[in-house]
């Protein structure tokens, strides 16, 4: 996160109105709800986890074991199981 100074994007009217709250200090604004990205839309690792779990379940489903896909996956048995028993939403 970068800061931007108030003075440079701000119009002076709202600086005054800002200073009746707070001087001095730092404040968050946030994205609108519509400007905002789901976690791990930048980095790919969204879709990245999505397709792991999808081989998870299908090696599950022709017949594999859960400490196999465990060992194979380097994940914890109580992980697969979570991925191969969860419900389709």
């Amino acid at each position: 996160m970068k800061y931007v100074k108030a003075t440079a994007v701000l119009p002076e009217q709202l600086i005054m109105e800002i200073q009746k709250y707070i001087q001095g200090e730092s404040i968050y604004i946030p994205k609108q709800e519509e400007a905002r990205e789901k976690w791990g839309a930048k980095t790919g690792v969204r879709i990245y986890l999505k397709h792991r779990n999808e081989q998870i379940c299908a090696l599950f489903q022709s017949g594999k074991q859960i400490s196999d896909l465990a060992d194979e996956f380097c994940l914890a048995p109580e992980t697969i199981k979570k991925i191969v028993y969860k419900k389709k939403r």
